[in-house]
């Protein structure tokens, strides 16, 4: 990593906060990006951070990405096929591409970099998403062919994920397990430096491959933890774009005409209130109902949320594909003491909910549910978790019993825009943590059943028609309080385009210009 000099730092922090110290030639076209935590790694193999991976579209590229609406797209890859059992994938590749170091794309690069993350000695995070993959041969300089330990009918939606992205392979000899302070990839952009909770900053790769792009200069992705700091910079014009804002500012931003304040109500954020199925009284799937009939989701959504968010209908959200709409748990008090008496709780329990965040809309979610709990005579002491308490806690737990969760508060995106990652992760046996984020510790053997048997099948009314029959019984078991999706709500100067939030709250900037 590069280190600057106290005099340096001043300098390249004055450019890339958008502070010019003397006038130019010609305006160069810097843009800056206001987001919400700071970057953790720059190797997208090895985070879980959609934003980390959302900066690391600057700079790489993978075969297929998702564009602003979360369909799949050929990026470094121009065609594929598929053999009839689904096991073989082989891919022709995009000629003519160089890494920013001036290694050639080709079929050895694709090999050396899935051969990285599909090896479990490497202990790299995003291994889960390449580890159905048995091999991965070069056939041709500009043909790979990849085969599959089982069939995986969601593996084009696994690489169009930004984490499967080409790195150089002479980077990657070159610094080995510090790739992630040295990225090298066919992005639009190369970088320039990154300052960890500070700042990361791009600028424009003379030899990128897609001739007039990219359309700007620089690109910096700022850290701004603060809420109305980051609304606040883009007002200033110290930022061009800002995500997330604040639900509550959203009014006071719409009143100033540089700016444009833009609701996407797209989003696949499902916010959820899981309930740990393996202690008492949640291993009681009515105590579980009452739960849901307990919370007023639709004032969920205007208390905590500004209005910005709709009332979840299903397992998945809608706008992944294979989600099936089932409709929303209704909000019926007397219906949930009736099942809490049914279930033996006449007078209620106590218990405690944590959150897995701290920031202001989730103590806001938080605070409405024990209230709203509290109206069935459900006691809830609320605690909202540090990351670090979250890993602790939750994340690293190594064997169910163990476990000291009861409810939690969290939310999640199927960032390969697929129901698998809506479904696997979260609610299979399997994913149990320390591997995965199942934090109810629910097992339904029907469920393990039909992911594993949806993931198999390539014919899509039959995977359909499984998916379907795994959220029905997902949503009868109710491991979860289903609340709400809540939208991607951001601001960006009028003068700023080609900048999308897209579904999974990842960036898109694939055309991104800055009228001066």
């Amino acid at each position: 990593m590069k280190v600057l000099r106290p005099t340096k730092l001043m300098a390249a922090a004055a450019v890339a906060f958008g502070v010019l110290t003397a006038p130019l030639a010609h305006a160069a076209k810097d843009v800056t990006f206001a987001v919400s935590i700071a970057l953790e790694t720059l190797d997208p193999y090895n985070t879980n951070s959609t934003l980390n991976q959302a900066a690391g579209k600057a700079y790489y590229e993978g075969l297929f990405e998702f564009d602003k609406d979360l369909k799949v797209q050929k990026v470094l890859a121009t065609d594929y096929t598929v053999s009839e059992d689904g096991l073989v994938y082989t891919f022709k590749l995009r000629p003519g591409v160089k890494f920013h170091d001036g290694t050639d794309f080709n079929a050895e690069a694709v090999k050396i970099n899935f051969d990285r993350p599909s090896n479990p000695d490497n202990r790299l995070s995003r291994y889960i998403q390449f580890s159905v993959i048995e091999k991965t041969e070069v056939v041709d300089p500009m043909t790979v062919k990849i085969t599959l330990k089982k069939p995986f009918s969601a593996f084009i939606n696994a690489l169009a994920h930004p984490a499967a992205m080409m790195i150089s392979p002479a980077a990657l000899a070159k610094y080995g397990k510090e790739i992630g302070f040295h990225p090298v990839g066919t992005g639009p952009f190369e970088f320039v430096e990154w300052k960890p909770a500070e700042y990361l900053k791009v600028k424009k790769f003379d030899g990128y491959w897609k001739k007039g792009y990219p359309k700007v200069d620089t690109l910096t992705f700022r850290t701004v933890t603060d809420n109305n700091t980051r609304a606040a910079v883009v007002q200033t014009g110290e930022a061009h774009f800002a995500f997330p804002v604040p639900f509550e500012q959203a009014a006071v931003l719409k009143k100033n005409d540089k700016l444009d304040v833009v609701d996407h109500q797209n989003s696949i954020m499902a916010r959820y209130l899981s309930m740990n199925t393996q202690q008492k009284p949640f291993d009681n799937v009515k105590v579980r109902e009452a739960i849901n009939y307990a919370i007023n989701k639709e004032a969920l959504a205007k208390v905590a949320f500004s209005g910005y968010a709709t009332v979840v209908d299903g397992v998945v959200p809608q706008g992944v594909d294979y989600a099936h709409k089932i409709g929303a748990w209704p909000y019926d008090i007397k219906k949930a003491k009736a099942l809490l008496a049914e279930a033996g709780y006449p007078n209620g329990f106590e218990s405690q909910l944590w959150s897995a965040y701290n920031d202001g809309t989730s103590v806001k979610v938080v605070q409405f549910l024990q209230q709203q709990l509290a109206q069935v005579g459900i006691k809830v002491s609320v605690e909202v978790l540090e990351s670090g308490q979250r890993v602790q806690r939750v994340q690293q737990v190594q064997k169910p019993e163990d476990a000291k969760v009861r409810m939690y508060y969290a939310g999640w995106s199927s960032s390969t825009g697929e129901a698998d990652w809506g479904l696997r992760p979260l609610l299979t046996t399997a994913a149990f943590p320390p591997v995965l984020n199942n934090v109810s510790y629910y097992s339904n053997k029907s469920v393990d059943a039909g992911i594993q048997e949806a993931l198999a099948t390539t014919d899509r009314a039959k995977k359909t028609e499984i998916y379907k029959n795994v959220q029905e019984t997902i949503w009868k078991d109710a491991p979860w309080a289903f609340l709400v999706t809540q939208n991607n709500l951001y601001v960006k100067s009028k003068n700023l385009s080609g900048v999308y939030v897209e579904p999974d709250t990842s960036f898109w900037f694939g055309d991104i210009d800055l009228k001066q």
